[in-house]
C-alpha cells in the first residue's frame, strides 16, 4: 500500500493550527471557576457576617 503525498503547504497549515489549539487549551478558563457578581456580593455579606460574630468558621 503506498502512501498518498500531503503537500507541504497543508502541513505547514495543520502544524500552525495544532500551534494555535495549544496555545488557546493553555488560556481557556474553566466556566465552573469564575465568580459571578452575585457570587462575589454572596461572599462579602459572608465575611461581613463572620465579622459581626453572626456566624463562625466551619
Amino acid at each position: 500500500m503506498s502512501e498518498a503525498a500531503i503537500p507541504e503547504e497543508l502541513v505547514s497549515e495543520i502544524k500552525a493550527i495544532r500551534a494555535d489549539l495549544d496555545y488557546i487549551k493553555k488560556r481557556v478558563v474553566d466556566v465552573g471557576t469564575v465568580l459571578t457578581q452575585d457570587d462575589t456580593e454572596s461572599l462579602q455579606e459572608a465575611e461581613t457576617d463572620l465579622k459581626e460574630g453572626k456566624t463562625k468558621r466551619l
